[in-house]
């Protein structure tokens, strides 16, 4: 085959422009396939870390917060509540009272499973480490369905598991792990950041 007759000039510049709209064809073709690999915003919205105003919280009261679809606690635990933490009244009667099994940050292996200096608030993932049910926020002293011993804490319905004021469980119960502390931080002393340590 001759190729006499046969402009290369032409056939370079041809070959180039195929070449370059082939490559932005496929450029166009691609993106949106590679997008799809990125989360969508309400995927991110689901893991973003939220922030909660707790200066309106009175003592011995809770309020709860959803972060990644759960709910979490935020309980303003009175003077007399930490007291009977540090006396240490009910740690013989817990499964992991130092918290070394409990899913937490490391800030919260204390007692009282708070940083140093914040031990008035407990944050807390609200959901049974046996089942996944929602604890109820007993806060009371000595109810007559919880017995004379009960120094307040949280109770779960589905099957008796019991936690005390700082989310550390009982023994005896079904529940095998401390209610879990997710990662978090203060802002200020009236804003906590749920999901960032």
């Amino acid at each position: 085959m001759s190729t006499d007759g046969v402009n290369h000039s032409r056939r370079r510049m041809l070959i180039g422009t195929t070449a370059a709209v082939g490559a932005v064809g496929a450029a166009f073709v691609a993106t949106p396939f590679v997008k799809s690999w990125n989360p969508s915003a309400k995927a991110k919205a689901a893991g973003a870390a939220v922030t909660a105003d707790i200066s309106k919280l009175e003592l011995g009261q809770q309020m709860v917060v959803e972060w990644r679809g759960k709910p979490v606690w935020v309980v303003r635990r009175t003077p007399e509540v930490l007291s009977d933490i540090k006396s240490g009244k009910v740690a013989a009667d817990l499964r992991d009272p130092q918290s070394e099994e409990s899913v937490q940050p490391d800030f919260a292996k204390n007692e009282y499973r708070t940083p140093k200096g914040k031990e008035e608030y407990i944050i807390l993932v609200g959901i049974c480490t046996h089942l996944g049910c929602s604890p109820l926020y007993r806060p009371e002293v000595a109810p007559a369905d919880l017995g004379q011993s009960w120094r307040g804490g949280f109770f779960c319905p589905c099957h008796g598991s019991t936690y005390d004021m700082a989310g550390r469980v009982y023994k005896s119960v079904p529940a095998p792990l401390n209610l879990e502390v997710p990662p978090y931080k203060y802002l200020s002393d009236s804003v906590v950041m749920i999901g960032e340590a």
